[in-house]
């Protein structure tokens, strides 16, 4: 029908309105309709053409990772998000899926028995308080890069990480060690982890007696008992854009700025959309107004 109105538009001047509607087979007062209505639809597809760019925009300087609820929120205006969403779909922008990890955990057999302080409950009351640890692998074309981080359960921020080329203990002590350098801890700490080798090993847990911290660990085998950990390294390896590099430098170098951008600039959904450093600051901030 679109089509046919907009045949009559482009010929009423030399044939006549009547006697093209009549030979297209259509009504003339709707042929008037969509002539009156066609200011408004060249207006909202303005509209929607600047809206697209924002989208681009935002997704563009954010990895190509965000999709339509972050989006809506990093927009900063009011824009329906069902809108948002049909215009995504009409130009094929589209969020980043996660792939699955796959796990470097290995138990050690002998080492003392260690409780399940958190259970699966990954919240916190207050920062600095409930920590999760894990250690992934970054492939370069020198070798394996492995990483681990420290993860606040209160506003998910990576308050610690290391790098190396090895997975041993000393990895996840240097990551433990830069969180509490940089005073992100606080009293009656839990720090929970897998019942891989390197958090059982007597080389962590005396950094966790002396700095007071709690040891807690899950169930061997099961991802869902270190879930914010795993999902943190299965986010990371999604945007980060790099399957493997060519240096372990290289690595180091993008796994450093993505830490910076996942801690202050990309919104978090379990945080209402905000970005892990705006929670912890706005907690520090809610403390001060009560005083």
């Amino acid at each position: 029908m679109t089509r046919s109105y907009r045949f009559i538009s482009e010929h009423r001047a030399v044939f006549g309105v009547t006697r093209l509607c009549r030979v297209l087979g259509v009504r003339r007062p709707g042929f008037y309709e969509w002539l009156a209505a066609a200011p408004t639809k060249a207006r909202r597809a303005e509209a929607d053409e600047r809206l697209a760019a924002g989208i681009g925009q935002v997704h563009a300087g954010d990895r190509g990772a965000y999709g339509r609820p972050r989006i809506v929120v990093a927009l900063r205006r009011r824009v329906n998000h069902k809108r948002i969403g049909r215009v995504m779909r009409e130009r094929g922008i589209v969020g980043l899926t996660r792939r699955r990890r796959r796990s470097l955990t290995r138990p050690d057999a002998v080492a003392a028995p260690v409780p399940d302080l958190i259970g699966r409950d990954f919240t916190a009351p207050t920062p600095g308080r409930r920590l999760v640890g894990d250690i992934t692998y970054l492939p370069t074309r020198e070798s394996w890069l492995y990483l681990a981080t420290v993860i606040d359960l209160h506003n998910r921020e990576v308050i610690g990480h290391a790098m190396a080329d090895h997975m041993r203990a000393e990895l996840v002590r240097d990551a433990l060690d830069l969180a509490i350098r940089r005073g992100l801890t606080s009293e009656n700490v839990i720090f929970h982890a897998d019942r891989g080798s390197q958090y059982t090993s007597g080389l962590f847990r005396t950094t966790l007696a002396g700095h007071g911290i709690r040891p807690s660990v899950g169930r061997t085998g099961s991802c869902f008992d270190n879930a914010v950990a795993e999902s943190f390294f299965a986010t990371l390896k999604t945007e980060i854009g790099t399957t493997v590099w060519d240096t372990r430098d290289d690595s180091r170098h993008d796994v450093f700025a993505y830490l910076g951008y996942y801690n202050h600039d990309r919104l978090h959904s379990t945080l209402g959309y905000h970005t892990p450093h705006e929670a912890r600051v706005g907690y520090r901030q809610g403390l001060a107004l009560v005083a």
